[in-house]
């Protein structure tokens, strides 16, 4: 018996990917973090899993301490109109409740259209979120003198300071940064 040759397109797979070359550069981790994060806030009701992180900013340190959002759910097939379900810790609902306009044009205004057109509250315990605080490293080199003269100058304190963290940063600096 003659056997047939074995085509082209089922030699193995592994000596296919050995042959062709990477199409992606490699992508750093925080690059992904949002598409990991992505999948398991949809799963529970999140398109946009910012508003969580963010929402002391939507909503103010106050109502951040007191409320926490839980899920937006939206009608079939629409991606507005949506109703956040916020928790709400004990004894505070009543007053959140005179607020809830402003939270709904908060967070109308962070999606950038009318994306939550009711608000559901429920009571639980909210945990308040804590920043994490970093001592200042140790080893800064104080700021030049000859830059720390013309720095004196410059009448807007924001810009001052700007200019002084970047003044710091390139005497501590070990010569010319390195570009890859």
């Amino acid at each position: 018996m003659t056997e047939r040759p074995v085509p082209p397109k089922y030699k193995s797979r592994k000596a296919s990917a050995e042959e062709r070359p990477r199409i992606g550069a490699p992508r750093q981790i925080s690059d992904l973090m949002p598409d990991i994060g992505r999948a398991a806030f949809r799963k529970f009701g999140f398109v946009q899993s910012s508003i969580v992180t963010r929402w002391a900013e939507i909503v103010g340190p106050h109502y951040a301490g007191i409320s926490a959002p839980e899920s937006i759910r939206f009608p079939v097939g629409q991606k507005a109109g949506g109703t956040l379900q916020l928790t709400v810790m004990s004894g505070h609902a009543p007053m959140v409740q005179h607020v809830l306009p402003d939270i709904i044009e908060r967070v109308n205004r962070f999606f950038g259209y009318a994306a939550v057109a009711k608000v559901a509250m429920r009571q639980g315990e909210i945990s308040p979120a804590t920043a994490e605080r970093r001592p200042p490293p140790r080893n800064l080199k104080p700021i030049p003198v000859e830059l720390g003269d013309s720095l004196r100058d410059i009448g807007d304190p924001e810009l001052r300071a700007v200019l002084e963290s970047l003044a710091q940063g390139l005497a501590n600096s070990n010569g010319l940064p390195k570009i890859n």
